[in-house]
């Protein structure tokens, strides 16, 4: 079962799922919450309240958590200086949303968002870091990584989509790294790193690039209510004249 359709909405509490943990593992709170973490429960559950708890408190209290201006000054100030630098490869949004890129194993990310609505912690900071890569301008990329995981993410307009795409392009909860073009001194990541985690050419085989779903059709009352407000604009716009 996915969790992340059902605990964002508050049908699914992180505190009934620590405690499903505590009955399956066996573990208390003591040894799941551990500085050096070695098991996937002990992983899995510093992510579920450690990591919310972040994602929730950064969005509460930082007026710009989508913004770049929401960032740490040693992120702003090193994605400024690296803004124009050269990029190997540019796409549009519309371009990155279709997963027609130059690399298969970000589009098959991509096709898996989309089709799945759901990507894996790792492959989802892959995915957001070579938009940051691939776009014009952090601002940008930014931009188009919210819109997509707001899209198609179970967890999209949650804080830990944005508190994700914050990680992966501005350095939000981490620290400056070793510089390089583009990303200044943002943590990176490249496919070599992806190769060594997981079996690349099989996760591309399981998501091939498919066309775009069509939109679902409104119901008929948005339809409705669609028309009702072209109407009372067009009004607006002709002066209020019938």
């Amino acid at each position: 079962m996915l969790i992340a359709p059902l605990s964002p909405a508050g049908q699914l509490s992180a505190q009934r799922i620590v405690l499903e943990v505590m009955r399956l593992t066996g573990l208390g709170l003591a040894g799941l919450f551990v500085e050096s973490r070695k098991t996937s429960a002990q992983a899995f559950c510093e992510e579920l309240v450690v990591r919310r708890e972040l994602a929730d408190n950064f969005c509460l209290y930082c007026p710009r958590q989508d913004s770049i201006e929401g960032a740490a000054g040693w992120a702003q100030a090193t994605l400024t200086v690296h803004a124009t630098d050269k990029r190997s490869h540019l796409y549009t949004r519309e371009q990155f949303e279709a997963g027609r890129t130059h690399e298969a194993l970000w589009n098959a990310g991509q096709m898996e968002l989309v089709h799945r609505g759901k990507l894996g912690g790792f492959m989802r900071m892959y995915w957001a870091k070579k938009i940051l890569e691939w776009s014009p301008s952090p601002q940008e990329a930014l931009a188009t990584a919210l819109f997509l995981n707001d899209k198609y993410n179970l967890d999209g307009r949650d804080p830990n989509g944005v508190v994700g795409c914050m990680w992966a392009i501005c350095g939000v909860h981490d620290m400056g790294w070793a510089e390089r073009p583009v990303f200044g001194k943002i943590r990176y990541m490249n496919l070599e790193g992806c190769k060594r985690k997981f079996a690349v050419a099989s996760y591309v085989a399981m998501y091939p690039v498919k066309p775009l779903p069509s939109p679902l059709p409104l119901p008929l009352s948005e339809h409705a209510s669609s028309a009702s407000a072209h109407a009372d604009s067009a009004s607006r716009s002709d002066g209020g004249r019938a």
